[in-house]
């Protein structure tokens, strides 16, 4: 198996209203690149999040007592602080000014992914609000106007609380099935595997985001070429149970 993974560069600014599938062809034909059955397209999911509106102006949030007191713990802007808690479940765990929360969407990340990179002054950007039918939504206007069969990722980069540096995931995906379940094969020696299911979006999401990296406006998104995992599914599979989760605690403050 060979995979390849085509940057997709632009220079546009995304607009709230912007029909994302609309950009991501346009990109391909930039980069003189036509759609193949099977290939899988990542997009960042800042380009998502702008082109859905999902821009909140710093001026007009009031913070609450709480957001006051977690920013002065943490030297942080409170008005970011109360979007944080604005868009969390609980906050899972702090330290050094950085919140853990569970979003409403139900992903356990570092400041619910509230940003204020690659956006405007003044402004801060929140998640999608339905990363899989974003993604759905871009897949079907691909392969309408492609008339191929492709799959579609919404990636994000992201801390882990064990390890050091940030690596892609998938928040969002469509057309694919996110998941590679093992369990029940042999391995070299013939034992079974009783526990090995690969996170097939993520790494996905990965490898698209050491071309994409951090300047989501100056590659917004890459095509993954080679795969053989077009499927059904949706990224919300991806996310581990609270009861298998040695991370969270159930002592979380519920939003």
């Amino acid at each position: 198996m060979r995979i390849e993974v085509i940057p997709l560069r632009s220079s546009a600014r995304v607009r709230p209203g912007d029909d994302v599938g609309e950009l991501i062809l346009g990109m391909l034909g930039d980069a003189g690149v036509e759609l193949r059955d099977g290939d899988v397209v990542v997009v960042s999911e800042k380009v998502v999040a702008k082109a859905e509106g999902r821009l909140v102006r710093l001026a007009e949030v009031v913070p609450g007592e709480l957001a006051k007191e977690l920013a002065a713990a943490g030297d942080k802007d409170a008005r970011v602080v109360e979007l944080v808690l604005r868009e969390s479940k609980r906050i899972v765990a702090a330290r050094g000014g950085v919140l853990v929360v569970e979003t409403k969407q139900g992903f356990v990340c570092a400041n619910a992914g509230v940003d204020l990179s690659n956006v405007e002054e003044g402004y801060a950007k929140l998640l999608p609000e339905e990363p899989d039918e974003s993604a759905e939504r871009i897949r079907r206007r691909l392969e309408a106007e492609s008339g191929r069969r492709v799959g579609v990722v919404v990636a994000d980069s992201w801390g882990r609380p064990f390890r050091l540096g940030s690596v892609g995931v998938a928040i969002g995906c469509s057309g694919i099935a996110p998941l590679a379940d093992l369990r029940g094969r042999r391995d070299l020696f013939g034992r079974e595997l009783r526990s090995t299911v690969v996170a097939v979006a993520d790494c996905i999401a990965s490898a698209a985001n050491l071309v994409m990296g951090e300047a989501a406006e100056g590659t917004p998104a890459a095509l993954v070429r080679g795969l053989r995992v077009l499927g059904e599914g949706r990224a919300k599979e991806l996310l581990r149970p609270e009861e298998e989760d040695v991370f969270r605690f159930q002592g979380g403050l519920t939003r």
